[in-house]
């Protein structure tokens, strides 16, 4: 537990490769991979959506991935870890951010694929605005919010 050799951490600005991150994955020693896409959603709040659109400063939020990925690799006995961001504009059905995780078991790489993906809407700093037909808002996780409001941060 806690080796990251596995581990695939990017963000880009092209189309999410699902299968090269399942591929990263992939190993004998694994009976169970786990995964999750956030796609581009065509409706919020009953708002048309046309796009989304992020913004990151890139060697920060890589860095607080792979902290991600290590903290998972302390709670879970993980064979590989991979975590994927998209920048830029998101189009309706593609994945803005896609995780996978290997393991002996799938109880372990489903939990894990699941504190991947809450960890990385609560503490990652990448910025998302979302487009409508009608206007367009930057919007927060609710995640985020919850991680802030409980932050004891001197305040």
């Amino acid at each position: 537990m806690g080796e990251n050799v596995h581990d695939l951490v990017e963000i880009v600005e092209c189309k999410l490769d699902t299968a090269k991150y399942m591929d990263s994955v992939r190993s004998p020693a694994a009976g169970a991979i786990a995964s999750f896409g956030g796609t581009t959603r065509d409706r919020f709040q009953g708002k048309q959506v046309l796009e989304l659109r992020y913004e990151a400063y890139v060697p920060m939020a890589s860095s607080q991935l792979r902290k991600i990925c290590q903290a998972a690799r302390e709670r879970w006995e993980l064979i590989g870890v991979a975590v994927a961001h998209r920048i830029g504009v998101v189009p309706v059905g593609e994945e803005s951010v896609f995780v996978a995780a290997s393991s002996i078991h799938r109880k372990e790489a489903l939990a894990a694929c699941q504190f991947l993906i809450d960890e990385i809407k609560a503490s990652v700093a990448i910025w998302k605005k979302e487009i409508y037909a009608d206007g367009e808002a930057w919007k927060e996780n609710a995640e985020f919010e919850s991680t802030r409001r409980s932050c004891s941060c001197g305040n």
